[in-house]
């Protein structure tokens, strides 16, 4: 796992200014944020714009003839109702950008990706090598602002037409959206009239004839007034067509008549032609956007300048990207409604900065913007999940639609073929290539073979050509690290796992066995039917019974067959679950913690020094595997044209779940019992996790950090399951309230429930009183040893011990709290009738509060221990604590030293025990002296009983001690 995750790609939908849809469909996802839609909002500047590169507030209004146009009242009001109803289109957010808030806008925050002049010989140069493709464009090439796009070119000629270009992830589609948002608020002065079409849109009414008036009337219907007025315009009107590639132009005289009249109807293509040849309308201004396998569908005579989008080719503006998206208001609140401290978010920012300088894949990765969008939103996803039931793998599905929903490979092609169906069959058959091998780097033979697998005809090496223009950089970059200069490398290393998934979930992975033998055994199977049919009918003149039997087992074939599928069903289960279950490195991370240090860097070494490891690791693969299954990724999946079938999904899940029920019943490690849950969580199937998780009893996730994602993913698991839990162990978590109120669910089906070495603090103990108080409460252990409680904290455990009636054994060992905390217990401890042990060791608490709390404990009627050693009392104290111990028949047993007496306590294993745990987190100043005075005890003991086999035991733990204190060195250290 290396490091994991722009912005997409978006359609216009169909009837543009007839019907606003919902906010969730059809609506442009782009590298921006809008204004929240508050009903009519003024036009004029944001409060907060910043831009980078490109601003086109600087272009003045060109003097002459036109300056005058639109100025009739009407005109006016129509125009303004135009800029108004497409600054309300353009700013509606999709779904997948809701999840960062609702204040998002794209007046807020925007990093223009840079644009490069280009020549028609550099567009039509054929492409020599695969390498070429990837190759960072000439530093020489100057930058072009959207201010500039139109300005006259070198010969001094004025620039009429402009095309933009640039491969899928580049960010086409936010160029647009900002320019049109920039013309409805006022800052592209140079243009009186915008008037956006998408081609998408345009290439739904195939050859239906209809006047250019006629389109913009119905899609723009505030515009009916100023129609008459166009042809007027001159160079301040402007169209934009948007995504070309939609689009089969045809500039023959002979396949597109000439036509000047706007009112006059034509088939769609033919109305862009013909504003393309500036026959019709020909003062009105074109920019066009396409990707790079369609520019040569306009001829370069029309083309007055060619931009090249090469998206963030300069560090410094994915640094800037990453700034602003990621310091946004609404990037600061994560799960429970806890906000980030602006020194959490500003680390946040300057691990990413030193990453990207230091790590030049991921650089080379956020080249494209989609993908800077892919890493704030896992990001997101791993430090701030919301909304609730998001999941990885739909953030790598919605990032895939939101790139590639409606895209065909080739519009000319009569296949119709969907772009990322190719993609899944070539890169997915790559991707998982790599996954099996265990390899993440593919030579140029690699790529090609998995390219060029299969290919016959020229339409096939066709759809190779325009792939390979438009597609390939967005899933394969050239590798820059050292030692691996000339390879290849997926994008995003997640991006070859979910890639490899897909592969495996679409059924595009066959054995010869599978792509002969299906159709051999058919075909086996139906002459079989044939002939047993035939002889049935002899055998009944001719004695030849036996041949329709041997004929019958024919038509066994094809169920033979599919039961070999099957078992490479369970093939491929087996390698999967084994992936997920694998301890991958010396600390051996779990696949979270691995995204998140893949991609904000890693401080410190992540393998052992002395037993370094270049196996290759695809834990998340299994993961994607079961999140693909999920109803819903298959739904957006379907829309993106691979549909997963409901028999293979159903047959690959039942196939995961048998390898899963077998290898899920062992003791796994509290990383890889993590991963385990993950899966399940992807997967977003409850009954499917019930039956696989049924016989889990023990929730051991020691010394993993649970961030806000993943008490999520534990809650979500195993919080609606029915049978208990023997114990829940969460000791060195780092929980905090948020991560206990979300677990809570889980919580109250633990018997044993482990909250050690977490550092909660009082305001902790409030839900902890809410969780002893709950009616459905099970919990019979609790520890909450290595807590800063205090006696604030105490006070409200208190009010949840008197309203408890599970809880035996609880365990406050260093919570500091003082005498005021055991006083307080003293006199709350008759609330409770059901507690049999209580630990307050080493709380710092004097004579008077430990007397005290060991008098009320005396008179419990089923407190049967209690822990008082470690704490600062003196020997008077000791000695009086264990008199009032044996005093009384049936009384609590107080633990106060390693002795009793002269001779040994049989407690003095769990004290010790108790330091050997805490060695590294207790002031080691404090413990030596604490285990001096016991070792003073256990000496004066020694000396004085004649008891030869209790001198031997005092003796063994006088040098377990003895021991322990070499362990903490001499004083003051």
């Amino acid at each position: 796992m290396r490091w994991g995750c722009h912005l997409p790609r978006a359609s216009w939908g169909p009837g543009l200014g007839r019907v606003l849809q919902p906010a969730d469909e059809r609506i442009p996802f782009l590298i921006h944020w809008s204004w929240p839609l508050k009903g009519e909002r003024p036009l004029g500047p944001p409060r907060a714009f910043i831009r980078h590169h490109g601003s086109s507030a600087g272009s003045g209004p060109p003097s002459g003839r036109h300056g005058q146009l639109f100025q009739g009242i009407a005109a006016a009001e129509a125009i303004q109702r135009h800029r108004q109803n497409l600054a309300e289109w353009f700013s509606r957010l999709p779904r997948e950008e809701r999840q960062f808030g609702p204040t998002f806008a794209l007046d807020t925050v925007h990093v223009d990706p840079v644009i490069r002049e280009s020549s028609p010989d550099e567009l039509l140069r054929p492409l020599a090598e695969l390498a070429l493709e990837h190759q960072p464009p000439s530093a020489g090439l100057p930058p072009l602002a959207l201010s500039q796009l139109f300005d006259p070119d070198a010969s001094g000629r004025r620039v009429q037409t402009v095309v933009l270009y640039g491969t899928v992830g580049t960010g086409k589609s936010t160029l647009v959206r900002k320019m049109v948002l920039d013309w409805c608020h006022g800052r592209l002065p140079a243009f009186k009239l915008l008037i956006p079409f998408s081609c998408e849109d345009l290439s739904s009414l195939g050859p239906a004839p209809a006047s250019l008036c006629q389109l913009v009337a119905q899609r723009y219907t505030a515009l009916k007034e100023t129609l008459p007025l166009m042809a007027a315009a001159g160079s301040r009107l402007l169209f934009v067509f948007h995504g070309l590639e939609h689009l089969n132009l045809d500039f023959r005289l002979v396949g597109t008549g000439l036509c000047s009249d706007p009112e006059e109807s034509e088939a769609p293509a033919a109305i862009i032609v013909n504003l393309l040849r500036k026959y019709m309308l020909p003062e009105a201004s074109i920019l066009v956007t396409t990707r790079p396998s369609a520019i040569g569908r306009i001829p370069s005579k029309y083309v007055g300048r060619y931009g090249k989008i090469c998206g963030f080719s300069d560090t410094n503006l994915q640094k800037l990207y990453f700034q602003l998206r990621l310091n946004q208001p609404d990037c600061r609140h994560g799960a429970g409604g806890v906000s980030a401290t602006p020194a959490q978010r500003d680390h946040l920012v300057q691990m990413l900065s030193r990453n990207l300088e230091g790590h030049h894949q991921i650089a080379a990765a956020c080249f494209l913007p989609s993908y800077c969008w892919l890493v704030c939103a896992t990001l997101h996803f791993l430090h701030a999940p919301t909304p609730a039931g998001q999941t990885l793998t739909s953030i790598y599905t919605s990032f895939l639609h939101l790139n590639f929903s409606g895209e065909m490979l080739d519009s000319t092609d009569p296949s119709k073929l969907s772009l990322m169906a190719y993609a899944a069959r070539t890169m997915g058959k790559l991707a998982y290539e790599g996954v099996s091998s265990r390899k993440t780097y593919f030579s140029e033979e690699d790529v090609r073979g998995c390219l060029e697998a299969g290919i016959q005809t020229e339409e096939e090496f066709q759809l190779l050509h325009v792939f390979r223009r438009d597609a390939l950089r967005f899933f394969l970059a050239p590798c820059v690290e050292p030692g691996h200069l000339g390879t290849f490398v997926f994008t995003v290393p997640a991006m070859q796992e979910y890639l490899a998934a897909l592969y495996i979930v679409l059924g595009l992975r066959k054995t010869t066995l599978q792509r002969v033998g299906k159709e051999v055994a058919e075909l086996v199977g139906r002459v079989g039917e044939d002939i047993s049919l035939v002889l049935g009918i002899m055998a009944k003149l001719l004695p030849l019974r036996a041949l329709p039997l041997l004929f019958n087992l024919l038509k066994v074939v094809p169920r033979v067959f599919w039961r070999v599928v099957g078992k490479s069903r369970e093939a491929v289960a087996q390698a999967m679950v084994l992936e997920m279950f694998r301890e991958e490195d010396y600390y051996n991370d779990d696949v979270l913690d691995q995204m998140g240090a893949s991609i904000l860097g890693v401080e410190g070494p992540r393998c052992h020094p002395d037993e370094p490891t270049e196996d290759e690791v695809f834990e998340l693969f299994p993961i994607f595997m079961g999140g693909l299954l999920s109803a819903h990724n298959r739904v957006v999946l379907a829309q993106l044209g691979c549909p997963i079938k409901t028999l293979d999904a159903l047959e690959n899940a039942q196939a995961i779940k048998r390898k899963l029920g077998k290898l899920g019943r062992q003791v796994l490690p509290p990383s890889e019992l993590l991963d385990h849950l993950f899966f399940h969580y992807e997967f977003q199937n409850q009954r499917f996790s019930a039956e696989v998780l049924g016989s889990l009893r023990q929730l051991n996730l020691a010394g993993v950090r649970m961030t806000p994602l993943k008490c999520t993913v534990v809650a979500a698991v195993l919080g609606s399951g029915r049978h208990a839990l023997d114990e829940v162990n969460l000791a060195s978590c780092q929980l905090d309230p948020a991560g206990l109120r979300t677990l809570r669910p889980v919580f109250l089906r633990a018997q044993k429930l482990g909250l050690q070495l977490n550092s909660l603090g009082p305001e902790a103990c409030r839900d902890l009183r809410d969780l002893l108080l709950h009616d459905q409460c099970q919990v019979t252990t609790l520890r909450l040893s290595n807590n800063p409680l205090t006696a604030a904290g105490v006070a409200l455990l208190v009010e949840g011990l008197a309203g408890n009636t599970s809880l035996k054994h609880l365990s406050l060992l260093h919570t500091g709290l003082g005498d005021e905390g055991l006083e307080l217990l003293a006199a709350q401890l008759d609330r409770n009738q059901q507690l049999q042990e209580l630990n307050v060791a080493y709380n710092g608490a004097g004579d008077t509060a430990a007397l005290a709390l060991a008098k009320a404990a005396r008179e419990h009627p089923s407190l049967e221990l209690l822990h008082l050693y470690f704490n600062e009392l003196s020997s008077e104290c000791r000695q009086a604590l264990r008199d009032l111990g044996s005093t009384t028949e049936g009384s609590a047993q107080v633990v106060v030293s390693l002795t009793e007496g002269t001779a040994v306590s049989e407690y003095w294993s769990v004290i010790l025990g108790e330091v050997q745990r805490n060695l590294n987190s207790w002031d080691r100043g404090r413990v030596r002296r604490h285990l001096e005075l016991l070792l003073r005890d256990l000496e004066d003991n020694r000396g004085g009983t004649l008891n030869p086999w209790r001198k031997a035991q005092l003796l063994r733990v006088e040098g377990e001690v003895r021991a322990l204190l070499e362990q903490l060195g001499g004083p003051g250290s």
